[in-house]
């Protein structure tokens, strides 16, 4: 049985945000914003292939499993899905950026 895996740039994400404290002075990440960003959307687009295969071989008849194909796809539709939420939070810090008085 497969688990799900989600892309790497999320996991480091969740445990930057999950590791922040007001102790600790601000520090220069490892990697840029686009760095990560990029990485997420390689990750994303090979899960999305990853699923069009499943289902490609589900209809050639090449799949042992329903339940793996159902399991591809599903890791497709939830990482596309994340990130399309990670593009709405950052279009929304923008607009929130562009509204303050400078």
């Amino acid at each position: 049985m497969s688990s799900i895996n989600f892309p790497s740039s999320f996991n480091m994400a969740d445990q930057a945000l999950n590791g922040l404290s007001d102790s600790h002075p601000v520090e220069k990440a490892s990697s840029d914003f686009a760095d990560m960003f990029n990485t997420t959307m390689k990750e994303v687009i090979a899960s999305q292939n990853n699923g069009e295969k499943a289902i490609e071989q589900l209809n050639s008849g090449e799949a042992q499993n329903l339940h793996d194909v159902m399991i591809a796809v599903e890791q497709a539709d939830l990482s596309l899905r994340m990130m399309v939420q990670l593009r709405n939070k950052a279009l929304e810090a923008y607009n929130e950026i562009i509204k303050m008085n400078i």
